[in-house]
């Protein structure tokens, strides 16, 4: 998925950011709300961690603005306030759900797949095709049954692939998907990581290439 990260503790921003990108995530980070509203106009989140206490524009004005702009994107909800009323308060405003600190990083992950899940069309917790078997909650992969070994960024690959279900996916939307915003529009990033999932994935080969649209697994 693609995530943003909306908080001001730069630490904490970084730590948030480096444990998702373990979970094969691409991950932005925005240190104030205007930064936040400003890359929430620009790319295509599928979930904003966003901190309630926010510099230049509150969280508050910015999960409000997020809600009414973009319906499609969900919100996790971070603060230090830990009492009903702010969590209710936080919901009223357009967060999906909300998470007092300080919290476990294996909690905000799971509760950051969870909306991710409503973000997208219901998919199976087990992606399956041409031979292809691929668990996102255990990140493993299998094809006819022997365990591939994949790098963060090919198992992303994979699971956007996947997830498209037989139709192109292009080197565009990989690109948004598997990668965050510091990636080159003009880099191979993309070309080189499906020629090595090819490569480990073996013979025959299973992902094509339609010229012009992008790739696809039959």
């Amino acid at each position: 998925m693609r995530i943003l990260v909306a908080e001001d503790e730069s630490l904490l921003a970084d730590a948030v950011a480096e444990w998702l990108r373990g979970e094969a995530h691409a991950v932005d980070i925005a240190l104030d709300g205007a930064t936040a509203l400003e890359r929430v106009d620009i790319n295509d989140y599928d979930v904003v961690v966003l901190d309630r206490d926010l510099p230049k524009i509150h969280g508050d004005d910015v999960c409000r603005a997020v809600a009414a702009q973009r319906p499609d994107v969900r919100i996790l909800m971070l603060t230090a306030a830990a009492e009903i009323d702010d969590r209710v308060t936080g919901l009223a405003l357009g967060a999906d759900d909300y998470l007092p600190k300080p919290f476990a990083f294996r909690e905000l992950a799971a509760r950051v797949t969870a909306l991710g899940r409503r973000a997208r069309p219901a998919a199976p917790a087990v992606l399956q095709r041409a031979g292809i078997r691929l668990d996102p909650h255990r990140r493993e992969v299998f094809r006819d049954g022997r365990y591939v070994p994949l790098s963060r960024k090919e198992f992303a690959v994979l699971t956007e692939l996947l997830r498209a279900d037989g139709t192109p996916v292009s080197a565009e939307q990989l690109l948004e998907k598997a990668w965050d915003e510091n990636a080159d529009p003009f880099t191979n990033a993309v070309r080189l990581t499906i020629l090595k999932l090819r490569r480990k994935l073996g013979e025959p080969p299973v992902v094509l290439t339609e010229a012009g649209v992008g790739y696809r697994i039959p």
